[in-house]
């Protein structure tokens, strides 16, 4: 299950907040077919796609 929050700059997590964190921490990641292990090219090709991603959006603000 994915939980998703929106946070706000400047607005202190709880400490039930921080403990999901660090629970979380802990936990094993799980691959499945909707999302495979990256091969060392495909993470290259990410991170490549990033790095590109985050130059254009310096360059539009």
């Amino acid at each position: 299950m994915t939980v998703t929050v929106a946070y706000k700059k400047g607005v202190k997590l709880s400490e039930e907040q921080i403990a999901e964190i660090e629970a979380a921490k802990t936990k094993p990641i799980v691959y499945d077919e909707d999302s495979p292990e990256l091969t060392p090219a495909m993470e290259k090709a990410f991170l490549l796609a990033a790095r590109n991603r985050n130059r254009y959006k310096k360059e539009i603000s």
